[in-house]
C-alpha cells in the first residue's frame, strides 16, 4: 500500500464505514475502474476471488474483477487497460491454471503482493477420467505433455467449501501482511467468513448423507471436489474445459449409466451452451436442471452472491439424486 493511504482522514474511514460493504456484483464487475484509491486496491481474476477479495477486506478493499459478470472465466483475454489496472493495484488475487491470460499478465507485472489461491490449498485430479473418454482426437499431439498434466489439475476448489475456506485463511494472512494497518480487520472479517464456510459444509454433508443415488451428470467436470468431499460421483460430458465436445462413445456411455445408476437429472450451466447436456437428457429420458458452478454472478443465476447459489446447488443435487 503506498504510504499515502496510510493518511487516510478519520472522516474519510467513516464515510467507508457508512458505505458498508456494498454489492458485491456492482464493485467486483468494475473492471474498467482505475486502481491506485484510497483503499487497499486489490484485482482479482475472477468472481470467487473477487468474492473472497470483498468478504475480507470489507471496507478497507476496493476490489476489481479482471472478467465481467456473464463472460465464461476460461476465454477471458487482458486488455491493456486490465495490464495497467494491474500495474497500478496493490494486491493481484487470482487462481493459476484457470485462466491463462491472467496467469501471463500477473507474472509480467510489478505488483508486489501476487496472491495465488492454488497455492493455499491442495489442486487434484479430477480431470483425466473426462479426457480419457474424448477418446485419441489428437489431444496429446496439440499439447505437450507437461502441459497436458498441468491442466488436469483441477482448478475448482471453490465448490468445496472446506478448500475454500483454507483460501480464505490464506488470502486473509496475505492481506495481513500487505495492509497490515487494517489487519486486526482482516482476521476478524476472514474468520467470519471461514465460520460461515464451514456452516454451508454442515448443510451439504446433512443434506447429501442419505440419498437414492449418488451419481450426478455434469455439463463439464467443474463439481469434482464437491463430489469427493460429499461422498458422491461426477460424471461430466465434458473435461475440465467447458467448451470440449464429448465423442459419440462417451455419449452412449452415459446413457447406458443412467440406467444402471438411477441417475434422473443432466445438470447444465448459466455460462455455456446447455445444448450437449439438454440433447444427452432428451436421448436417455432425463431431466435437466441448472448446477452452477458459480464463475460468475449474472441475471440468471439462483441467488446473488456464493452462498445464495451454492445452497441453490444443494437443493438441486438433493432433488436430482433423491434425498431422503
Amino acid at each position: 500500500m503506498n504510504v499515502r493511504r496510510r493518511l487516510i482522514s478519520a472522516t474519510a474511514v467513516t464515510a467507508a464505514t457508512a458505505l458498508g460493504l456494498g454489492a458485491l456484483s456492482a464493485c467486483s464487475s468494475d473492471s474498467a475502474a482505475t486502481g491506485n484509491t484510497d483503499k487497499f486496491d486489490v484485482v482479482a481474476s475472477f468472481y470467487p476471488m473477487a468474492f473472497l477479495a470483498e468478504q475480507i477486506g470489507g471496507d478497507h478493499a476496493n476490489v476489481t474483477s479482471l472478467t465481467e459478470p456473464g463472460q465464461e472465466p476460461h476465454d477471458l483475454e487482458i486488455s491493456t487497460k486490465q495490464r495497467a489496472q494491474l500495474e497500478e493495484a496493490d494486491a493481484a488475487l487470482y487462481l493459476k491454471g484457470l485462466q491463462p491470460a491472467v496467469d501471463e499478465a500477473v507474472s509480467q507485472t510489478g505488483i508486489k503482493t501476487k496472491i495465488d489461491a492454488a497455492g493455499l490449498t491442495t489442486l487434484e485430479d479430477h480431470g483425466g477420467t473426462e479426457h480419457a473418454h474424448e477418446g485419441e482426437e489428437g489431444h496429446a499431439e496439440e499439447k505437450g505433455h507437461a502441459e497436458e498434466e498441468e491442466h488436469a489439475r483441477d482448478p475448482h476448489i471453490w465448490l468445496d467449501p472446506v478448500k475454500y475456506a483454507e483460501v480464505a485463511e490464506g488470502v486473509g494472512k496475505a492481506f495481513e501482511k500487505a495492509d497490515p494497518d487494517h489487519a486486526a480487520d482482516y482476521k476478524k472479517n476472514t474468520a467470519a467468513l471461514v465460520k460461515k464456510l464451514n456452516g454451508l459444509n454442515g448443510d451439504f454433508e446433512n443434506g447429501l448423507k442419505n440419498t437414492k443415488t449418488k451419481v450426478f451428470f455434469t455439463n463439464h467436470a467443474a463439481f469434482g471436489y464437491l463430489a469427493e468431499r460429499y461422498g458422491l460421483t461426477q460424471e461430466a460430458i465434458s473435461g475440465l474445459d467447458p467448451e470440449s465436445e464429448p465423442s459419440a462413445a462417451r455419449v452412449r456411455e452415459l446413457q447406458q449409466e443412467a440406467k444402471a445408476d438411477g441417475v434422473t437429472t443432466v445438470f447444465y450451466e448459466t455460462l455455456v451452451s446447455d445444448k450437449t447436456a439438454k440433447t444427452l437428457a432428451k436421448d436417455a429420458k432425463l431431466k435437466t436442471d441448472v448446477l452452477d458452478p458459480l464463475e460468475g454472478i449474472t441475471d440468471k443465476s439462483r441467488g446473488d452472491d456464493y452462498f445464495q447459489v451454492m445452497e441453490a446447488n444443494l437443493k438441486a443435487l438433493q432433488a436430482a439424486l433423491g434425498a431422503k
